[in-house]
């Protein structure tokens, strides 16, 4: 006799499936369309372009958790490498470890902790991962792709372009994070797409304090971008 509980479940576990990966592929889209609008941002140095992509995959990772930050993060660079991209194979690697250390890092964090605490020292953490990790690898790749760029010259380069530029892009996608984690995750819940907070009566509360307190940090970091970009 078969299990009329076990067949329910069964019957439940593909519409859960078919959510999560409608809800992936809405912020893999979202998180392209990111990327591209970040080409109309300033660059600094003349070669490394503030990306806002980031903030997209980072709220993918908070709702599903960091190996789905991963795979958005994997499939919007092999995207762009094929369509925008001119830095090949080497741009794609550049392109997910970059990505992959901010948000990967961030989700981890707030899935032990899921809290506005949570959020924001996640989101610091994968600022401080981003920066260690991207000056190691600007370090070991850049001259093999930059000509006339020794690796002497890039090592000069780490602590006045690359460690700047890395805090700023990981403190601007923060404070960007921080503002619009919850419209954009209400809008999915609505839809049905994103799973229901467990404690729904605390995470709905609006806080003034902490939405000012990520507009200040929004118009820190965009202040800082126009400062290195040469702008301001």
């Amino acid at each position: 006799m078969s299990n009329p509980n076990a067949n329910a479940i069964s019957a439940a576990r593909p519409r859960v499936t078919v959510k999560t990966i409608t809800s992936l592929a809405m912020l893999t889209a979202l998180a392209y369309v990111a990327m591209l609008l970040s080409k109309l941002l300033p660059q600094i140095s003349g070669f490394l372009q503030m990306d806002v992509k980031d903030t997209v995959v980072c709220i993918g990772g908070f709702l599903f958790g960091p190996l789905s930050a991963a795979v958005i993060s994997i499939v919007v660079a092999l995207v762009e490498m094929f369509t925008v991209s001119d830095t090949g194979i080497i741009g794609l690697i550049m392109n997910v470890l970059a990505t992959c250390a901010f948000c990967c890092t961030a989700s981890f964090v707030y899935m032990k902790l899921r809290s506005r605490k949570g959020a924001v020292l996640g989101l610091a953490l994968g600022t401080v991962v981003l920066v260690v990790v991207m000056l190691l690898w600007n370090y070991l790749i850049t001259p093999l792709y930059m000509t006339g760029v020794s690796r002497a010259d890039v090592a000069d380069m780490l602590p006045t372009v690359f460690l700047p530029f890395n805090l700023v892009k990981g403190g601007l996608n923060m404070a960007l994070i921080l503002i619009l984690y919850k419209p954009v995750v209400t809008a999915l819940r609505k839809a049905r797409l994103a799973p229901e907070r467990e404690n729904a009566a605390s995470g709905d509360r609006f806080d003034a304090g902490f939405l000012l307190f990520s507009l200040a940090l929004l118009a820190t970091f965009v202040v800082l971008v126009l400062v290195l970009s040469g702008k301001i």
